[in-house]
C-alpha cells in the first residue's frame, strides 16, 4: 500500500487502510490528528481508524470523544456508529455492552439505527460471524422492538430477509431467525409482512 504525503501527514484515505497493518507511523498520525484537529469531521475519522485498529489508545480517544461531544446527540449517535461499524472481533459484544450505555435509549429509533443497524446492516464481518451470533442478535432485537416501535424493527430487518444469497449453511442459520421471529406472538403487522415475505421465497 502506498502512503501519499502532504507535507509530512499521510494524507487520510491511505492512513486508514496502513492503520489496519498495526504500522507504528500510521497508528502514531491517527493520534495525532485526533489530538490536534480542531474540528468534529477530522477526530471523527481519526477515531475511527483508532477503533479498526489494536492500540492502547483507543480507550482513552472513545472517552475523550465522547466527552467533547455528549451534549450534541447527533455526534453521539456517530460515536455509536463508529464502534458498530469495528471490524475487530468482539464488536457484536461491544454493541451489546453499548446498549447499557446511558447515552443509548432503545426507545429513540435514531440511536437504535446508529448502534443496532449500523452493526447489523453495514458491518458485514462481524454480522456474519460463523457461529450466527450476529443474527440471533438482530432478531432479539426486532422481538423486542415489536410492540413499542414495530415499524423500527420492520426496518431492522433488512439483513436478514437477504438470506437467499448467501451459501447453504448460512441461509439456514439467516432462515432460522426469521421462522423465530415468525412464532412470535402479538406480531405487529409490520414485521409480519417483511417476515412472511421473506420466508416465503
Amino acid at each position: 500500500i502506498s502512503a501519499c504525503l502532504v507535507g509530512s501527514e499521510m494524507c487520510i484515505r491511505d492512513r486508514s487502510y496502513v492503520v489496519c497493518t498495526g504500522s507504528d507511523q500510521a497508528i502514531a498520525a491517527a493520534v495525532s490528528q485526533f489530538e490536534q484537529s480542531r474540528n468534529m469531521t477530522d477526530r471523527l475519522a481519526a477515531l475511527s481508524q483508532l477503533v479498526n485498529s489494536d492500540n492502547s489508545y483507543k480507550a482513552q480517544a472513545l472517552q475523550r470523544f465522547y466527552q467533547d461531544w455528549q451534549h450534541e446527540p447527533l455526534v453521539i449517535n456517530q460515536w455509536f456508529q463508529v464502534q458498530a461499524m469495528c471490524q475487530l472481533p468482539g464488536t457484536l459484544e461491544k454493541v451489546q455492552s453499548l446498549m447499557g450505555h446511558p447515552a443509548f435509549d432503545i426507545r429513540n429509533p435514531n440511536k437504535v439505527r446508529a448502534l443496532i443497524g449500523a452493526f447489523c446492516g453495514q458491518n458485514t464481518v462481524n454480522f456474519h460471524r460463523k457461529d450466527g451470533a450476529g443474527y440471533g442478535f438482530l432478531a432479539d432485537q426486532v422481538i423486542s422492538l415489536n410492540r413499542s416501535n414495530p415499524q423500527i424493527a420492520s426496518r431492522l430487518l433488512v439483513p436478514l430477509t437477504k438470506w437467499a444469497k448467501y451459501l447453504p449453511t448460512v441461509q439456514e442459520r439467516m432462515r432460522e431467525q426469521l421462522q423465530r421471529i415468525m412464532a412470535e406472538p402479538d406480531l405487529s403487522n409490520d414485521v409480519y409482512e417483511v417476515v412472511s415475505k421473506s420466508l416465503a421465497e
